[in-house]
This record gives C-alpha cells, structure tokens and sequence, in this order.
C-alpha cells in the first residue's frame, strides 16, 4: 500500500485551510452547501458542517448533489459549494457542470484528491482530476496539500475563486483539494480576515445606444427569456417603441400588456409569419424553446441585436449583428429614454389581435376535456411560487400552452438543454427560496433522477412532482424518425419503454404517490404542503394527434382574426 507523507502540522494545516477558505466564502455571502459523503473529502466537509451560516443538504450521490447545488446557484444567483470525495465521484459533477457552463450559473465545485506520492502508482480511489471538467469551468485550481507556510495566501485563493465564478461571465469554478491522512483535525486559529467587504464582480451598465441603428425602425420585436432581471422594464421599453414582447416562460414578462405568450402558434400562421417580418428583432436574455420560433427569426433580414447579463455569444442562426453585455433592465432603460421613433400603432395591434386570438382557441382547447400532456403544462402554470420545468416535452408544453398571466417563477436546464438532475435541481430552488416547488417532467426524467428520490420525504423542503407518464421517450414521436423507421425499431432505439411502475417507486423511497386524472385532482394534488409525486398517465402517439389539433385550432383562430 503506498505511503503517505506526512509532516507534523499536516492535519491542523488541512483543518485550517479549509476552515479559512469556507470562513471567507460565508463573509463574501455563500449561504448553501450540498456535501456528497465520501472520506478524503473529510477536512472540508467537517469545515462546512462547522458552520450554522450555511444551509447544508447531504446527497447520496453526487449527480444529485451538484443538480442541488446548481439549482440553489441559479435560484440565489450566489454560488453555491459542491463537495464530493476522490475519483469516480467527482466525475459525477460534470453533467451539472456543464450546465453551469452553458447557463453561466456561479458554482464552487470542490473535489477532494489523494496527495500527489499517490497519484499514478495505482492507489485505490484515484483517478486523474486535473482540469478534469475542461473548458467548462472559469478557473481551475490545484493548491496541493495545505501547508501553514501558505496561510496568507488561503483568503485570497478563496476571494480568487468567487471572483471567478460570479460577474459577466459566471459559471462554475473548481477547486481540487489534495488531503493527506489522517484526515481529522482541529484547526489553527484562521489567519486574519483582511480582504474588507466583497462587492461583488460589476456588470457593465449600458453603452452609449445613441448610434446603434435600431432606434432607426418603428416595427421590430422583443424577445424576452431567462436573463431578464426586471420585467417593468422590458414593459416600459415595449410602450416607448411600441413593439411586442415575445415572453418565454423563464422571463418573467408573459404577465406585461405588450407580452405575446403564446407566440409559436401565432407563428405557425404562415400569412401571419410573413406579413409581420419586423425591421429590428432585441433578443433579451436566452432564447425561447419553441423551433417555429427560432426558425422565423433565422429567416429574417432584420437588424438582430442581443442583450445578456453574462459574457459569451448566443447565435445559433447567426443573425446577431450587434451584442450588449450589460444589466438588460439597464439597457431597456436607456433604450425608452432615448426613443423618438415614432410608434407604429398598427404593427402591435396586429400582433395583440393575433396573440388574443391564440389564447382564447387554448383556452377553449384545454381548460375543459381530458387532462392531457398540454392540459398538464397549462395546469402547472397557474401555480403560485417556484416552477422547476424540465427540457424535451415539458418546457415547450408550458412556453406553448401556458396561460398568459402566470404567478410562478419558471426555471429550467437550458444551458445544455439535458434532462439531468431535474429533481435535484428543483430540490435546490427550494433551498435557496425557502419556498414550495413543483416540478413537471416526463417519466424517462424522473428515471434519469430517480437517486434524487432517495431521502426526499425526509428534506425540510416541499417538491410536488408532476410526472407525465407516456412509458418512454415521449420527445422522440415528434421527429421524423417517428414515420421514417417501423415500429419495432423506433420503439427499440427511441421510444424505449421501461414498465416502470413510477407511484410504486415513489412510495419506496417514503415518498406519497398519487394518480390523477381529472384538472380538479390535479389541482388539489398540487395544494399539499409536503413533498408528493403526481402521475399522469400518457400515450404517446395520442399526445401527438392532441398537439396538432392545439396546433391547428390555433392557426385557424388567427387565421380569421388576420382575415379582417
């Protein structure tokens, strides 16, 4: 067995390093911690535990853990800290990660590591984890094995971290922390907290807008998603210009007078499409789920200009011509105080009509009849308080059928667009709001995080799980290889069912489990005030025939409203 190298204050060192490091996170305002149990990882778990400032949740695995954290980050907008122990384990992280990467959601992901005479001598629990995430992380750091000689250093190396994980371009950070036996220890007295206040990373304010070309058009659109920090002020510009806010969920916006909510039947209106070809299109934050969406505005010859909060370029269609980063609220801002284009009246008005027309053909469609998978979605966006949604069905059913003036906050994985964590992901939006979540995912979803189940019913936070239960890879019925393959062989590759009995899973875990389907049982499985799964049975081929009648009903409604 290989020998570690141990000096004299080695475990005090340790104890006291990661004491201090966690000591000037909670005095730079980090107030979540998510612990994945593991031993190397001792000395910082016992530093964090140490320490009533911080909500600490302990998972059984690690995806779980690192989808808590990320879902506590996105919903505090501070980064949480992440720890797991060595090897394998820390390769868990790299789902959730990678989401932080894409999302720019701030992250202190720390991985416990062997002392380097144990590393590549074929020691047990060891694997490479430098740079183990790549580019994914803003800064990777290896401080090896504490020494007390370093002690100075230890305040700045955590002010370091947080710098790199919050401002313009958040995301995750990672530290990897080597620990030498024995592993428990008291600390040292901290060196001195001598850094002063944390101000956190400044995002630039709004440019000088007094030469960009779009205060030159009277007909353009705002698109508005997550990154939208204050929904009046998306309004205030959409009075000054006169132009439509097309609202996805995450936005905040879809309550405001000019807000467009149901945009992508509006857009599936092929005259409706053509003849509303705006000059300017303001993309404000991260763009929407919907493909008709995406695709009309790939195929405009408008001046494209997006707005983010965070560093990096969101243009899949490369169409953006110009790219603000900036707080969006203050761009909104400097935007209307400058507006003298005169208003267009008809242009917004002809969106209005068509938008008013596509709410009233989903109302008449889904708030009477059978609680399908749309039904589902529109019922969940009327919940008051915190709405975790997960990517593929679910997401696009609550941007499509969503009702128009929603109570909830919505959040969802779209930086990656995966179905990872999403449990664990709502799990930490209810740490991080001290509120009531309910999710809404499909049933492959929840199998893909079933381990997030694991210890739930025992978690001071309430999570109501809706499952919409199609028996497989509802997603996948909607794409060509749908008609383009037989049966068998769609089934086998994509539609992949599992016999899983998902109100039986639930209830092993000491989890309550219902089954509804009615809109009234539904509605009163979603008033309780613990943690619960809600199933929803499904069939997939009937939940494409469903989505096309929606579809379909919708352009017709519009179509005699554009007939005028």
């Amino acid at each position: 067995m290989p020998t570690e190298i141990v000096a004299p204050d080695t475990p005090r060192a340790q104890a006291t390093f990661c004491a201090t490091l966690v000591d000037q996170w909670i005095r730079d305002g980090v107030r979540h911690a998510v612990i994945a149990p593991g031993s190397r990882s001792t000395p910082m778990a016992l530093a964090i535990a140490a320490r009533p400032e911080l909500r600490i949740e302990v998972a059984h695995d690690e995806r779980t853990a690192s989808f808590i954290a990320l879902g506590s980050s996105t919903a505090s907008g501070m980064p949480s800290i992440v720890l797991c122990t060595s090897g394998t384990a820390a390769t868990h992280f790299h789902a959730a990660v990678a989401e932080a990467h894409l999302s720019g959601v701030p992250l202190l992901v720390l991985t416990a590591d062997r002392p380097p005479e144990l590393r590549d001598v074929g020691a047990p629990q060891t694997i490479d984890q430098t740079k183990l995430y790549g580019d994914a992380v803003r800064w990777f750091h290896d401080p090896g094995v504490a020494s007390m000689e370093a002690a100075h250093t230890w305040r700045s190396l955590a002010r370091h971290a947080l710098d790199s994980t919050l401002g313009p371009a958040a995301g995750p950070v990672h530290l990897n922390l080597s620990f030498r036996e024995p592993l428990v220890a008291d600390a040292y007295e901290l060196p001195a907290a001598h850094l002063g206040p944390y101000e956190g990373s400044l995002v630039p304010a709004a440019p000088d807008l007094a030469r960009l070309s779009i205060v030159e058009h009277a007909r353009g659109v705002i698109v508005a998603g997550r990154g939208v920090d204050d929904p009046a002020a998306v309004e205030a510009l959409a009075v000054a210009t006169g132009w439509p806010v097309l609202a996805d969920p995450r936005s905040g916006c879809r309550g405001t007078a000019h807000a467009v909510s149901a945009f992508d039947g509006v857009l599936r209106h092929e005259g409706f499409a053509r003849d509303h070809r705006p000059d300017v299109v303001l993309h404000l934050g991260e763009p929407p789920a919907s493909k008709v969406a995406a695709q009309w505005l790939a195929s405009l010859e408008a001046v494209q200009v997006r707005v983010s909060p965070r560093v990096g370029v969101i243009d899949p269609a490369h169409r953006v011509s110009h790219r603000i980063t900036a707080v969006v609220s203050s761009v909104c801002h400097a935007l209307a105080a400058q507006w003298s284009t005169p208003i267009d009246a008809a242009w917004f008005a002809g969106w209005r009509d068509a938008s008013v027309a596509a709410e009233s053909a989903i109302a008449a469609q889904l708030d009477e009849g059978p609680l399908d998978e749309p039904a589902v979605a529109r019922c969940v966006s009327r919940v008051s308080g915190q709405v975790v949604v997960a990517s593929s069905m679910p997401i696009r059913d609550v941007e499509w059928f969503g009702v128009a003036e929603p109570t909830a906050s919505v959040w969802s994985n779209r930086g990656a667009n995966g179905i990872d964590g999403t449990i664990a992901t709502a799990v930490g939006v209810a740490v991080a709001t001290g509120e009531p979540v309910t999710v809404l995912l499909g049933d492959v979803a929840l199998l893909h995080d079933s381990s997030s189940l694991t210890a739930l019913a025992r978690r001071d936070v309430v999570v109501r799980i809706v499952v919409v239960d199609n028996d497989g890879g509802g997603i996948f019925s909607f794409l060509p290889q749908a008609t383009g393959l037989d049966g068998a062989r769609f089934e086998q590759l994509f539609g992949t069912p599992h016999g899983t009995d998902l109100v039986a899973l639930a209830r092993a875990h000491g989890l309550p489990a219902v089954e509804v389907t009615t809109r009234s049982e539904l509605d009163a499985a979603l008033a309780h005030d613990h943690s619960v799964l809600v199933r929803v049975a499904s069939d997939r081929a009937a939940n494409v025939e469903r989505h096309a009648a929606l579809q379909s009903a919708i352009v017709v409604t519009v179509e005699a409203v554009s007939a005028r």
